[in-house]
């Protein structure tokens, strides 16, 4: 912390909570959840709501092209790009009321402190809202943060249509947060995101701060295995091409490669869709489409995963795990490289963690963040914090009120570190 200060500045735990609590009854649901897609009418209540919570903490307010909202809180040099925080307040169709909400009420507790305070920044800070993170409702997800980084043009955003053909555009214009600034109006010199981890290590080993030093790089496929339907009760088993059969040895090889030694901890592999044609109970199945997830933080092992995937298609296809041929098409659908964050500013969570005294450990994303994009384009680092029994993107999302408080606090003082303070 600064020398300026005297004492250790902290936010104000209950105040946040209260926050978080007055937001997610907009698009509350019966089992304690949110439900507050992107662009609906909810969204823009809770972006109203939020936005004038953003103003009352003497932020100036700026809505860019794609309904981000950036507020700015003035520093001693206003020639210094802001440093900033934020996250989303979209969510999921079951959605909880953290995932997004908290790193936003974590980044406006921030500046309520510094405004109870009267503490300047040399600086400037910036609250950021970004549109559609969860790319539940509009794809490409990650959409604001995507269009403010340049990894999409805007109108790739401002065109994209729900299930019932309404645009982005159209969207935006409903809820009255169109015709923003121009994309980039609000530049942002660095960028802190909050975040609950949505995982189950940091609550496994009693751990309250997660200092994220980087994400996982990303890689999505759509599998086709195609045999040959036939009938279940005359077709004897060494005549068959069972689909099915075939598709479940390339599945388990999904899985077994993350767990291969040269690829753990940090290989994943995930099947998390599956249909079956025909889908008929006395029907050997003719055709299966399966969806694959692979993950890795180094970008050379993430090859050699996918690699060896490949090789596993290729012998199936062969005939040389099952005894008969398949045609196995694989398709490549997206990939999001490894993104290490920034070392000094993961330095100055790990410093602040040590600081007040908190148990924390190195830890990696798995999950997508605005943060990923963020940071390539400025120096970016996120502070995780438990949820229970690692659950999100679920109703039940749950989070302990001392744990959100102290990675708030966390976020506090990184922020002062980057920012400065004004003497």
């Amino acid at each position: 912390m600064n020398a300026v200060l005297d004492t250790q500045l902290s936010i104000d735990g209950g105040r946040m909570w209260s926050a978080l609590m007055e937001l997610a009854r907009i698009g509350a649901t019966a089992k304690g959840g949110n439900c507050r897609l992107a662009l609906t009418a909810l969204d823009g209540q809770g972006r109203d709501l939020v936005s004038g919570w953003m103003r009352e903490a003497g932020l100036t307010v700026t809505v860019d092209a794609v309904g981000n909202i950036f507020g700015v809180r003035p520093g001693r040099n206003m020639a210094l790009p802001p440093v900033a925080t934020g996250s989303h307040i979209d969510t999921q169709p079951t959605g909880g009321k953290f995932d997004g909400c908290y790193g936003v009420m974590a980044g406006l507790e921030v500046m309520r402190t510094l405004q109870a305070q009267n503490i300047q920044t040399e600086a400037p800070l910036a609250l950021v809202v970004w549109t559609n993170e969860e790319g539940t409702r509009f794809v490409p997800v990650m959409m604001g943060s995507g269009v403010h980084c340049g990894v999409f043009p805007l109108e790739t955003a401002l065109s994209a249509v729900d299930v019932d053909g309404l645009s982005v555009r159209d969207e935006l214009k409903a809820i009255g947060y169109d015709q923003g600034a121009p994309i980039g109006s609000v530049p942002l010199g660095s960028y802190y995101e909050a975040h609950i981890e949505q995982g189950p290590i940091l609550e496994a080993e009693d751990t309250v701060i997660g200092v994220v030093t980087g994400s996982l790089g990303l890689r999505w496929f759509d599998i086709t295995v195609t045999g040959m339907e036939a009938h279940a009760g005359p077709t004897p088993m060494e005549l068959r091409r069972d689909a099915l059969y075939a598709a479940t040895h390339l599945m388990q090889k999904v899985v077994d490669i993350a767990n291969a030694p040269e690829f753990a901890p940090h290989g994943r592999g995930t099947v998390g869709v599956v249909n079956v044609f025909p889908a008929s109970r006395n029907v050997i199945p003719g055709r299966v489409g399966f969806t694959v997830d692979i993950r890795h933080p180094d970008a050379a092992k993430l090859d050699a995963m996918e690699q060896a995937f490949r090789q596993a298609a290729t012998e199936l296809a062969e005939g040389k795990t099952t005894g008969y041929p398949v045609e196995v098409d694989v398709k490549f659908v997206q990939e999001f490289p490894p993104t290490p964050f920034a070392a000094e500013m993961v330095e100055a969570v790990r410093s602040e963690a040590a600081a007040r005294g908190l148990s924390h450990r190195d830890i990696l994303t798995g999950a997508g963040h605005d943060a990923v994009y963020m940071a390539r384009v400025a120096p970016t680092a996120m502070i995780f914090v438990p949820c229970r029994d690692g659950i999100s993107h679920n109703e039940i999302e749950d989070a302990d009120p001392r744990h959100l408080e102290a990675g708030a606090n966390v976020l506090l003082g990184a922020m002062l570190t980057r920012a400065g303070i004004a003497g």
